[in-house]
């Protein structure tokens, strides 16, 4: 009698743990929201590092719940549902933010958009382009980058003293820069996240929740930085009442 090892040979691909199913859905759609265009199921099992069919079989499940959809060409891309779901991240601090961010838009002519910190990262929850621009600097949701480069970054931990970030031992330093920025009620950056793009940012103090950030970017402007930077940290300071 075959022992059940030599089936192996059949070229099916090993069935895998439900915990490892779930990893692997989640890493499908966050190669997906990071693509810049849809992708094939091959280019898709490629990143993901596993066999084109176990790719498949996630897929189908993920297109199921309206979480990813395929064009004509059978690519694909994320799906309507993935709006659905984010509408409850931080529904409070989304439905408190989104007047400021509209004001702090449309009066400066820049792109306003709250962070929020997750790990090593800050994550982009919610942002609004000013109405009648045609340059401003595009800031999508769900953009990520490192919490110690940039405004928003530094406003999030200048929500923290030294010694109160130190002791949540991130792995991540404490900005000399987050310290003026605690002092100022804002931060400010420039080339560090994007070559040639500044931005400013005040932190939004969260209760019960790690603090989040509220921001600018721009290229250029003809609005005074200090002028700006204390706009925002009235703006954030209004967010945080209404949080309260």
């Amino acid at each position: 009698m075959t022992p059940p090892a030599a089936a192996a040979g059949t070229g099916a691909a090993p069935q895998a743990s439900p915990s490892q199913t779930l990893s692997r859905g989640i890493r499908a759609l966050e190669i997906l929201a990071a693509a810049p265009g849809p992708l094939t199921i091959a280019e898709l099992a490629d990143a993901m590092a596993v066999h084109r069919s176990v790719a498949y079989r996630i897929l189908r499940t993920l297109e199921d719940h309206s979480l990813l959809v395929r064009d004509d060409a059978g690519r694909v891309q994320p799906g309507p549902g993935l709006a659905v779901l984010a509408r409850g991240v931080s529904r409070s601090l989304q439905s408190a933010a989104l007047p400021e961010l509209t004001q702090l838009a449309n009066s400066l002519d820049m792109t306003a958009f709250v962070a929020v910190w997750d790990h090593h990262d800050c994550i982009t929850l919610v942002t609004v382009e000013p109405r009648h621009s045609g340059a401003t600097v595009a800031q999508h949701p769900g953009t990520r980058h490192p919490i110690n480069a940039g405004a928003p970054g530094i406003a999030i931990q200048s929500a923290l003293s030294e010694e109160e970030w130190d002791k949540l031992a991130t792995g991540v330093s404490y900005r000399p820069e987050a310290a003026e920025a605690r002092r100022r009620g804002y931060s400010a950056s420039h080339d560090e996240v994007i070559a040639g793009v500044s931005s400013l940012a005040a932190p939004v103090r969260v209760p019960g929740g790690r603090p989040a950030a509220l921001a600018v970017v721009y290229i250029r402007s003809a609005h005074d930085p200090d002028a700006v930077g204390a706009a925002i940290a009235e703006s954030a300071a209004r967010i945080e009442r209404q949080l309260a």
